[in-house]
């Protein structure tokens, strides 16, 4: 076990059988951390590169709460299954979607230690998933700098695995995902009909956002931003018009501003060379709920539509937003089983979670 469990964690003690919430809730954007994988990377000149990096891209403030603060908080809450459920009852969460921690990535790494980093975070994810799969379902990684592997990784993640789909960044190592290297990865997405959880870490704004955390606060958005509007611009979701898309942070700025691109595919011939105007695009995309005001997910809502909504929290990050059902029940214009959509429906329809789930 790569948790730390007593023999309580499997037990009906942490089996919700009565909620205290009405409405069955399945939060589809929480993280795991695997520490076998920093045991496997430790020695890694990239892995030792890290906190140089970290402290041009991020600043010395921002490393410096997060060594001593977030990190080791969020950390533990990753690697702890008795806090991890303890937190999940708290937030009236029934069904967390375990996906890997963004930092473990690992892009860089070569074909031999990307199966190995890949085999452990996705083995250790199906784990936890069959420990007490009544609370937990899970997507795996991929190892996306080798095209091919990862088209193997992801067959072998969803159909020998049990998982539901796989977690991507927005970008590998400088190619947005769009880019033809990755037809063969979204038509197999497409056809096993999984999830693919659009995730960033970090972003391409370099050094311009290395105070006040704003390589988090505006930069990641905006990483969303660009992968979505390359997918939609560059034909992907023309080819693979099935694929179950799910975009972490509300989707970044492109649902809020979409009438921007609707208006450049009127204008602009080279961003006219797809089937219809990107705003109709976004009914095929699913956008997590982490947008943080009643306000701002009501927009997400307006553009995107109820079916197209699901729960993100970011367990286990401070960026989160961990009251999602006081966030749903504020929004005064939806109908009872609009929320109901929101807080699970639409989570189950697109996981293939069974009925009883």
């Amino acid at each position: 076990m790569l948790h730390t469990c007593n023999n309580e964690c499997a037990g009906e003690k942490h089996v919700q059988t009565v909620r205290a919430h009405k409405h069955f809730t399945v939060d589809l954007h929480a993280h795991l951390l695997t520490p076998a994988v920093e045991s496997i990377v430790a020695d890694c000149p990239q892995k030792k590169g890290e906190p140089e990096m970290m402290l041009r891209m991020q600043g010395a403030a921002s490393v410096a709460h997060n060594v001593q603060k977030m990190l080791p908080n969020a950390f533990r809450k990753m690697t702890s299954l008795e806090e991890r459920l303890r937190d999940m009852d708290a937030m009236g969460v029934d069904v967390q979607v375990l996906s890997p921690s963004p930092n473990q990535y690992y892009y860089w790494a070569e074909p031999e230690l990307a199966k190995e980093i890949v085999r452990v975070q996705n083995e250790h994810v199906a784990e936890l998933c069959s420990l007490l799969p009544d609370r937990f379902v899970g997507l795996g990684t991929l190892a996306l700098q080798h095209p091919e592997l990862s088209v193997e990784q992801l067959t072998h993640a969803v159909k020998t695995l049990g998982l539901k789909g796989v977690e991507i960044s927005t970008a590998v190592n400088g190619l947005d995902l769009a880019d033809a290297k990755f037809e063969k990865f979204w038509a197999t997405a497409d056809e096993l009909g999984c999830v693919v959880f659009i995730h960033p870490l970090g972003t391409s704004l370099g050094e311009r956002v290395n105070q006040f955390y704003l390589t988090n606060i505006i930069g990641q958005p905006l990483e969303t931003t660009i992968a979505l509007s390359n997918l939609i611009f560059g034909g992907v979701l023309d080819r693979n018009p099935g694929v179950k898309i799910v975009a972490a942070h509300g989707g970044g700025y492109l649902p809020a501003y979409i009438g921007r691109s609707d208006h450049g595919f009127n204008v602009r011939p080279e961003a006219g060379n797809i089937q219809k105007k990107p705003s109709e695009y976004l009914k095929q995309i699913y956008f997590d709920s982490l947008v943080y005001s009643p306000e701002q997910l009501q927009a997400l809502i307006a553009q995107a539509g109820v079916s197209q909504i699901v729960v993100g929290t970011d367990y286990a990050f401070d960026m989160g937003d961990y009251d999602v059902h006081e966030l749903i029940e504020s929004l005064k214009t939806l109908s009872d089983d609009e929320r109901a959509m929101i807080l699970g429906g639409n989570a189950k329809r697109i996981l293939g979670m069974e009925p009883n789930q």
